[in-house]
């Protein structure tokens, strides 16, 4: 089912993607804070390539106005030393020209790779704060592993763009140019016979560049379902050895692997194939120039120094076109990956929420549904005209089968997704029109499932926020109960904690979520089944820290056991996202209704 997902939005990728020249219109705007740098790196990399343009001609001019005075032995003594001297000139200035391209060449490399990692910081940094700012319902259906492959392996790309695709480009470009206008002040009619072979090279370009955009499109899919099934299987590696299934994931990963081996075969075969084509239209352009320029030599057309210069020129002019073919190879890489980061860019951000503040000394806690109607898919509602209210210092628990929509609630008092229908006030005014980020702040949340960092224990429970000191993390610890491990850890607050916190036990993990959660002093507290799987002798701990952290503040608890809920001031019963029945622990067990079946069936089972 999950590949299917990120199957369809890769495809759906592919069919949108944008021209290639809007897609590099935005990628080089990242490179416009950098204009300076970039003109000196244009100007160094013009130096360097018409340094090296120049040699050819100078060995012309030393061939035709040196060489053949000094083996002419009909030449007389001060003819010789005359052409000695110039010839020693000609040398040192073909000395020079080595020496300038490389200080030249050298000054560009260096420019223009510490200027792309700059803005290839810039982006990654632009990236992932984006990745921040995206809603939850964005997380829902978009996999893990391609948001990954975008902030790493794609910008990464990115980085060649800049630096080996940018450099190459412009200095084959400038080599081809170059190579044209001095071929032409040389020798028209030879001039004109190289560029007879041109309209072959680009027919063969422009062919093989369309077919290989397309291999690098589905190369770039494919990774993506790579990366996306290598972080599923590693977080989810006990579950595959508990079920004894490495066998059946290691063939799903065979096949995907072995789909991205096919693709670049078939990238390499294309390549293996380009190359052997433009060698030998080169070979052929040889072929024809020494025999055409030979005939004009021998007439006495042209001189030897110009038939060897055009040589020299012709393989110079078809060794930036394999070179251009070379990093396009990376320019289509670049491309498709800078089109997949903007896509990534183009995904609308969180609602930052209205311009209410949160007052400083926090919320009442007065929560009201008006009639709200939810559905995370079009029309599949999750919940269906539910009203209910909870009064400031009010305790209240929602109850119900699974997929009644009880979590759906302690979501949407978040935010993290908006209703279709409806209203939530919050002390009276709509939850729409607080401001997002202080609203989150207010609200304390402890789920199900505790994600622990690498780190100390102190340092998860704090998680370094501002308003956080590390007395307020140890207060929070006793509140809750949790200082009664802590303080026999070897290392007590200091304790180091794995990934994920598999060193604890999951009542541990769960009673440091209490206490991350309380340590901002929260002036309304959510419980998303948090007690659901606790042992009996934490489950006292946690209810004893629920009845503390309860004291003065809105506290509203999905519960799975019904022990835990005990003391809640009003209980609402939950049943097809509809809410069913409500009122006191006794008030609903007077009843014969849903809650009274639902505490028989779990008193039975204990």
């Amino acid at each position: 089912m999950a590949q299917t997902s990120y199957k369809h939005l890769d495809e759906k990728e592919q069919k949108d993607r944008r021209p290639d020249r809007k897609t590099l219109k935005r990628l080089y705007a990242y490179g416009t804070p950098y204009l300076p740098q970039f003109i000196l790196i244009f100007l160094l990399i013009f130096i360097a390539i018409g340094m090296t343009l120049l040699q050819p001609r100078l060995i012309q001019l030393l061939i035709d106005n040196n060489i053949y005075i000094l083996v002419d032995p009909g030449r007389s003594q001060a003819e010789h030393s005359q052409a000695l001297s110039g010839a020693l000139r000609t040398a040192l200035l073909y000395l020079g020209t080595v020496v300038a391209a490389f200080l030249a060449g050298y000054g560009q490399a260096y420019l223009l790779q510490k200027t792309g990692q700059k803005i290839l910081k810039t982006i990654r940094q632009s990236l992932y704060d984006h990745i921040l700012k995206l809603p939850m319902s964005f997380f829902d259906r978009y996999p893990q592993g391609s948001l990954m492959t975008r902030v790493t392996n794609d910008t990464e790309t990115l980085n060649e763009m800049f630096t080996s695709v940018l450099s190459s480009s412009l200095r084959s470009l400038f080599s081809l140019a170059g190579i044209i206008i001095i071929m032409f002040s040389m020798n028209v009619r030879l001039a004109s016979y190289v560029m007879i072979l041109l309209p072959f090279v680009i027919v063969i370009s422009v062919i093989f560049r369309r077919i290989i955009r397309k291999i690098y499109f589905a190369q770039r899919r494919v990774l993506s379902i790579i990366n996306t099934k290598l972080s599923e299987n590693i977080s989810g590696m006990r579950t595959i050895q508990v079920f004894h299934r490495q066998q059946q994931i290691r063939d799903e990963f065979d096949e995907v692997n072995a789909e991205y081996l096919k693709l670049s075969q078939k990238e390499v075969t294309y390549y293996a194939t380009y190359r052997p084509f433009i060698e030998t239209i080169r070979a052929l352009g040889i072929a024809g120039l020494i025999w055409f320029g030979g005939r004009q030599y021998l007439d006495g057309i042209i001189t030897f120094g110009i038939l060897y210069a055009f040589i020299d020129y012709i393989q110079r002019f078809f060794q930036p076109i394999l070179e251009l073919a070379e990093t396009y190879n990376i320019i289509q890489s670049a491309l498709t990956s800078s089109h997949r980061i903007f896509q990534l860019f183009d995904q609308e951000a969180e609602d930052e929420g209205g311009s209410v503040s949160v007052p400083s000394e926090g919320l009442q806690g007065k929560i009201e549904f008006k009639h709200v109607w939810f559905a995370y898919n079009e029309e599949e509602w999750i919940l269906e005209d539910v009203s209910f209210t909870v009064e400031p210092g009010e305790f209240v628990a929602f109850v119900g089968a699974t997929g009644a929509g009880k979590s759906t609630i302690m979501h949407l008092l978040c935010r993290f997704y908006d209703i279709n229908k409806g209203q939530i006030l919050i002390d009276g005014i709509d939850i729409k029109e607080y401001n997002l980020k202080e609203l989150r702040e207010t609200i304390g949340v402890v789920q199900q499932e505790v994600f622990l960092y690498s780190g100390s224990i102190i340092e998860n429970i704090s998680l370094n926020r501002p308003g956080v000191s590390g007395a307020d993390a140890r207060k929070a610890a006793e509140i809750v109960n949790a200082d009664s491990f802590i303080n026999n850890l070897p290392d007590r607050y200091e304790e180091p904690v794995s990934e994920r916190g598999s060193t604890l036990s999951s009542g541990q993990r769960q009673l440091l979520s209490f206490a991350r959660t309380i340590a901002a002093r929260p002036s309304l507290l959510i419980l998303d089944e948090a007690t659901a799987s606790i042992d009996t002798e934490t489950e006292l701990l946690i209810q004893d820290a629920i009845n503390k952290m309860s004291s003065n503040r809105s506290m509203i608890a999905v519960a799975h056991r019904i022990s835990t809920i005990a003391d809640a001031d009003k209980i609402i019963v939950m049943h097809n996202g509809k809410n069913a029945e409500q009122g006191s622990r006794e008030e609903l067990l007077k009843r014969d209704g849903l809650f009274n079946m639902l505490y028989k069936l779990q008193y039975e089972e204990y």
